[in-house]
């Protein structure tokens, strides 16, 4: 089997660029909030697709909600991120696209935890939706271009429920 690409690397593309600006405006809450939910909608079903019985990726989202709503310590809900989503990241080695899908899962359930991590939406998700969109045999400008496009659908996703002057904004030191 070819090498496939783990995540989106150019940090400096514009779209992502665009996307870290906007995010770096916004509380933790608002970005968990739409981070996770829109890995729940649109990269969940990909790792779904690829292991519909196996409950880890979607137990971290549900997790890091719980934890919102004050249901759950955090401990609790960094083990199921690094010991179940993460760990189904590492085991999707023949489903790259699903690997990406866990790998988002695992990164925005930890936005509750660090705001910085919202970012794993554009760098991991998009590249799962273009792989599940493309196919793996994909030329990889084909791959960009349509996970810049997914950037842009999140970034407008996120505008969507932005808080406008924003009294609280996370505080995030990018080290990416």
């Amino acid at each position: 089997m070819p090498k496939y690409r783990k995540m989106l690397s150019d940090i400096n593309a514009p779209y992502v660029q665009s996307l870290m600006r906007l995010i770096e405006t916004q509380s933790k809450t608002t970005l968990a909030n739409w981070s996770i939910g829109y890995a729940l909608k649109y990269v969940l079903p990909i790792y779904e697709k690829a292991y519909p019985n196996d409950p880890r990726c979607r137990n971290a989202l549900d997790a890091a909600l719980e934890w919102m709503d004050g249901k759950v310590k955090l401990p609790y809900v960094k083990n199921i991120i690094l010991n179940e989503c993460h760990a189904a990241a590492r085991e999707a080695t023949d489903e790259p696209a699903a690997q990406a899908a866990a790998r988002t899962c695992g990164q925005v359930a930890a936005t509750i935890h660090s705001p910085r991590h919202s970012l794993g939406l554009a760098l991991y998700g998009a590249l799962a939706i273009a792989y599940d969109k493309l196919g793996l045999e994909a030329k990889w400008d084909a791959i960009v271009d349509v996970a810049a496009d997914e950037c842009g659908k999140m970034e407008a996703a996120l505008r969507a429920v932005a808080i406008e002057d924003e009294p609280n904004p996370a505080t995030i030191k990018w080290s990416c």
